[in-house]
């Protein structure tokens, strides 16, 4: 999977406020799908196709604990969507900054 490809999976994952919800429950600590499963209104199959959307993406992953194959938070494709996020929020507070000093200086010229 490319950089891009990844970055792709990594925002269509999180655009589904419930695959966001499994993400803040997993950031707490690992969870069964059950576990995961409890809060919601829907089956069991419906949290788990939003579990392989999530693990296509890279952001869980599945672990082996005798019987309980508990989910995990991966941090790396989350921290690639905030590294390439941060780039664009630079460029902005650039630009709100040069706008701040082209509305002072007109204001100084002003009075």
């Amino acid at each position: 999977m490319t950089p891009s490809q990844r970055l792709d999976a990594t925002f269509a994952a999180l655009a589904d406020p419930t695959r966001r919800a499994i993400l803040a429950r997993l950031a707490t600590g690992e969870a069964s799908v059950a576990e995961l499963a409890e809060p919601f209104a829907m089956s069991q199959p419906a949290i788990s196709k939003h579990l392989k959307v999530l693990e296509r993406a890279g952001l869980i992953s599945r672990g082996q604990d005798a019987q309980r194959r508990p989910r995990r938070i991966e941090g790396e494709p989350m921290a690639q969507a905030v590294a390439w996020l941060e780039d664009y929020r630079a460029i902005w507070e650039t630009n709100y900054q040069r706008l701040d000093d082209l509305l002072a200086e007109l204001q100084a010229t002003k009075n």
